[in-house]
């Protein structure tokens, strides 16, 4: 198992694993989130996002954990509350099927495997306790760092799955439930 499943005070999970702490989101997350969601960093994901764009986000998110009892973790190093990203499934009412997807909001914490550690665990978590056998991540043709995400978590590209971007070019990849 890639996390150790907690609770937080309102039982909702809280995943831990060797460096982080997945938490359910919160409206003081839109403050650190914005300073990526806002910048040309985000642009392979749909950014850069206006501060009503990403709240409308992050209130869909937190809709999507009452509707599916799933959705985007908040990040967290041990010891801080404090959100470096937002990492896990989610199923907006677009989306023909969940997503995991994943965004670091600061570059000094990319390529050190956090990503990896936080989808690795919450992937895993909803394989456990979702019902579903499938995921996939929709990503950018040009999101290098993504594919090589999805592949190092296990994932094929899926040439057949449909995606909500209409004519957007779209790479998706396959996630599978371990046997």
């Amino acid at each position: 198992m890639t996390f150790r499943l907690l609770q937080d005070t309102n039982g909702a999970p809280v995943l831990v694993t060797a460096r982080l702490r997945l938490r359910l989101p919160r409206l003081s997350d839109i403050e650190p989130s914005h300073r990526f969601w806002s910048s040309q960093r985000s642009h392979l994901m749909g950014g850069p996002w206006t501060m009503e764009t990403l709240t409308a986000e992050t209130r869909g998110l937190l809709d999507q954990w009452q509707k599916h009892g799933f959705s985007l973790f908040t990040v967290t190093f041990h010891g801080s509350d404090d959100g470096i990203g937002g990492i896990g499934p989610f199923f907006p009412d677009t989306h023909p099927e969940p997503e995991l997807g994943w965004s670091l909001w600061d570059a000094e914490n990319e390529g050190k495997g956090l990503a990896y550690e936080a989808a690795a665990a919450a992937r895993d978590w909803f394989f456990a306790t979702s019902g579903y056998d499938t995921a996939v991540s929709y990503t950018d043709p040009d999101n290098h760092r993504s594919h090589r995400l999805c592949e190092r978590l296990g994932a094929v590209v899926d040439p057949d799955a449909k995606h909500p971007y209409g004519d957007e070019p779209t790479l998706t990849y396959r996630h599978r439930r371990a046997a």
